[in-house]
């Protein structure tokens, strides 16, 4: 982590600290500022060379949507860890509650890259919800509204294995 005149940046080796995810999926490249509590600006540089790309679409690459919701996410668990302080250990896991409100934009190709910007509106009970942009060239190519839980591994298992169950204490 990089402190400069009170601007919190994080390399990729940063990033692994806060994310257990890890290649192919792991789709957050550098943090570029975080203000604890309240909001973080990240960035995935898209390749060619992402494997989605074989499949989605081979005559016209476009990351699939999921997958910019992903990173979004993945982004939004960075600033959750962050702000609580803690690095997850191999037992933490970061799952979807819910997502309203998604829309897309324009289409995201290799050569892009995908500035994504998530604000904290609200953490209660465990849930996290968040309002999160992605944009390319500063147009928006996807937004939502995230909500996610932070579980460990075995309170997940003991739920029959299901992401979530929003009325759970946390």
């Amino acid at each position: 982590m990089t402190t400069n005149t009170d601007k919190i940046t994080l390399d990729i080796n940063g990033i692994k600290e806060y994310l257990p995810h890890r290649y192919p999926l792991l789709l957050v490249d550098r943090v570029l500022d975080v203000e604890l509590g309240k909001r973080i600006t990240a960035l995935k540089n898209v390749t060619v060379n992402e494997e989605f790309f074989n499949g989605h679409f081979p005559h016209k690459p476009v990351m699939p949507g999921v997958l910019m919701i992903e990173a979004l996410a993945q982004t939004a668990a960075i600033l959750s860890f962050m702000t609580m302080n803690v690095k997850p250990d191999e037992n933490s896991v970061v799952y979807f509650v819910g997502i309203d409100n998604a829309r897309f934009k324009r289409p995201v190709e290799p050569g892009d890259q995908l500035i994504m910007e998530v604000e904290i509106l609200r953490q209660s009970r465990g849930i996290w919800k968040y309002k999160a942009t992605a944009s390319v060239d500063g147009k928006v190519a996807v937004e939502g509204d995230l909500m996610c839980t932070i579980r460990g591994a075995a309170e997940a298992t003991m739920k029959g294995g299901s992401q979530a169950d929003p009325g759970a204490e946390g």
